[in-house]
Order: structure tokens, then sequence, then C-alpha cells
């Protein structure tokens, strides 16, 4: 494919998008219907939509229009690329700009610049103060790979060199000490020698320090009750050497955890019906995920008010249901993947007011400016 026909099929894509279809399944849905293409044009195309998801308003703005190709005008724009090299009208290109096309388009302001919906704007201002353009900014741009060296297998040296073995260039990054962010070949990582023998993980740095900020120690019982796919129970087998508990309301989330854990070493059970007292129960519940927009930056898009409200109930009955689990000297940690205080400062205020007989003896937030996704924890013991 030629690069204006790889940003037509986005235009085509980011259409099905703007009517209701999910981002991923969209994609998949041309890539099955639009066998010609390799994997170098469905990766190509796959940038240009989440590019445009991640900026969705300002490219709309800049483009005039809410179509997808509306969209990708206003991104040329954004970029500084000219239009007139992809809307050609030869071939599988988009057709030629009209004049009107070329007259319209303005410069996004407020919400509108920043790309947030109007709503969340107000809350970052109100939750983020003066920070608050800076995690709004950015959200608008690509996230950077990280890895976690699986210190059962490996040290940081070794999953470098073998990593560059296979064409991968690779740092470690200062907010925590298993991880390694990738400068080059990150796209060969799913085939590598070192991520198929189980010497590093897909994992982001700010997810790696939330488990470096646990109290641990050698023998503990621990359980992931929130464990989805299993990077965090993963991670905290890793670092306790030796198993790990692995609970999630809807189980179908970990099928591929078994074999995560044996290509890591890792010992890890799953369990539908937990069984307590655990030393560490961690419970990273389900948010708005606002911290991670850059990696699914739909969902900004698709959080309403209402359904953050349901996600707030939701942490509520986890915070509340899990206490029981949790040994007499254990430590309860609360965990999100979001920037908003309502998910989690104020929840954790909500449980203390709750549950007078436990206590708050640690916060931390993890800014998107560390480099990573934007993370919360909080850990609680009783009194």
């Amino acid at each position: 494919m030629t690069p204006a026909a790889r940003w037509a099929a986005a235009a085509s894509v980011l259409d099905q998008i703007e009517a209701g279809e999910p981002a991923e399944k969209a994609l998949t849905t041309w890539a099955r219907k639009s066998r010609f293409a390799g994997s170098k044009d469905r990766a190509a195309i796959r940038d240009h939509v989440y590019d445009i998801l991640r900026c969705w308003r300002s490219t709309a703005a800049l483009g005039g229009g809410e179509t997808g190709r509306a969209r990708v005008l206003g991104r040329l724009r954004q970029t500084g690329d000219d239009p007139e090299t992809v809307f050609t009208g030869e071939g599988y290109a988009l057709a030629a700009c009209t004049d009107t096309e070329r007259q319209a388009g303005q410069n996004p302001v407020g919400a509108e610049a920043v790309d947030l919906p109007d709503w969340l704007y107000a809350i970052f201002l109100n939750d983020l103060s003066g920070d608050a353009d800076v995690m709004a900014e950015a959200l608008r741009h690509r996230a950077s790979v990280f890895l976690r060296v699986n210190l059962l297998k490996a040290d940081l040296a070794r999953a470098q060199d073998a990593l560059r073995n296979d064409g991968i260039e690779s740092t470690p990054h200062p907010l925590c000490a298993t991880a390694l962010e990738v400068t080059d070949g990150a796209r060969r990582i799913a085939q590598s020698t070192a991520y198929r023998t189980g010497l590093v993980e897909l994992q982001d740095v700010s997810s790696q320090a939330v488990i470096e900020t646990l109290p641990v120690f050698k023998g503990m019982r621990c359980l992931d009750y929130c464990a989805g796919g299993g990077g965090k129970t993963l991670a905290l087998a890793a670092r306790i050497d030796g198993p790990v508990d692995a609970h999630d309301a809807d189980p179908r989330r970990m099928t591929d955890l078994p074999e995560r854990a044996e290509r890591a070493d890792a010992r890890v059970m799953r369990t539908d019906k937990p069984k307590g007292p655990y030393d560490l129960v961690l419970c990273d519940v389900p948010c708005s995920g606002s911290g991670s927009w850059r990696r699914a930056p739909e969902g900004k898009w698709r959080l309403t008010p209402d359904s953050l409200a349901g996600l707030h109930q939701t942490q509520a009955h986890i915070l509340d249901k899990v206490t029981g689990l949790v040994a007499p000297n254990g430590s309860l940690a609360y965990v999100t993947c979001s920037v908003l205080k309502s998910e989690n400062e104020d929840q954790i205020e909500s449980f203390l007011t709750r549950h007078p007989d436990w206590t708050c003896g640690q916060q931390t937030r993890f800014g998107l400016q560390s480099g990573g996704d934007g993370f919360f924890s909080a850990i609680l013991t009783r009194s």
C-alpha cells in the first residue's frame, strides 16, 4: 500500500469508530476484509488511527469536521505535513481536497485543544491544578514501551544482552529497578528470545513501581484480587520469590495467566473463591484508566459521568469486601491507573470513614511526567 492509501484506510476505520464501533474491532474488521495489506501496512494504519484517537477533538477542529476524512486532514495539519500529498485522488488515496475543505478548520481552544471532553477537563483542572494541562498534553502522545526484567530468571544486564541479540535496544529507567525502556526495535519484542523464554514481560514502568512499593517479605501469603491478565501477579510473584493467588471477577481475563506464569517460572494459583487470611491483598480495581489513556485513548471519549459514578461504587464495594481476607497484621493495597481524585484520595478517605478501625500508612501518585502511566497506590492496615 502507498502512504496515501494507508491514510485512506485509516479514514475508513475512523468512520466506523465515530459510528460507535470499538477501535480494535474496527481495525480487525478492516484487516480481515483487506487481505492484500501486509504487516507493515496494518501497523502504519493502526498508528494513524491511534494517533488521531489521542487527538480526537483537535483533529476534528483543524480538519473542519468529524468524519474520518476530516480528521485525517486535521492530523496532517497538526503535524505540519502537506495534505496535498495524501489527498491526491490517485489509486486508493483519498479524493483531492475541495476548496471548501482547504478553507475549513480552525485552531482548537480550551478542552478541545488538550483533547478532553469538557466535563473531564473541568475535573482535571480541579484535581490536578497547575499540572492539568501538562497531564492532558501527555495523554495526546504515544506512550513509551517498557519491559519488566523477570528477576526469577535474569538481571538487567543479562536481559539487555538477550534483547540486543534480537535487535532490541533498551535502557534502565530510574523509576523502578526492574524496568527497561525500549529505545529501538519495539515491534520485535513478541518474537524475541528474551520475551519467549520469560526473561522479560511487557509492563509499564509505573505499574512496576507500584509493586516495588508494596510491603512484602519472603514466605508471605499474597492475593491479587483483581488480577486481570496477571501482569502485577507475575511481578509480585517475582518480588517475593514465592506463590501468589490470583482472582478476578471475570475468570476469562486470566485465561493466559498459567502459560505466562510457566514461561516466567512464577508460582501462581488461580482461585474463584479466595480464602484468607492473606498477609497482602492487592486490589488493582476497575477504574477510568485515565492514567493510561495514551495506550487506550478511546477510554477518554467513552467515559461518561454516569459510568464514572458506577466505577466509584465498584471500587468501594471491592474495598469493603476484601477487608475480611486480610490477616490481622496484614496489608491491603488499593491501586488504580487513574489520575482522578474521586477514584484515588477521595476513595481512600471514604473507606476510612466507613472503616474507622483501618488506617492508611502510605499514598503514592506516579505521574505521567515520570515517563510511565499515571498510577495511584495506597497501603491500608488495621489500626
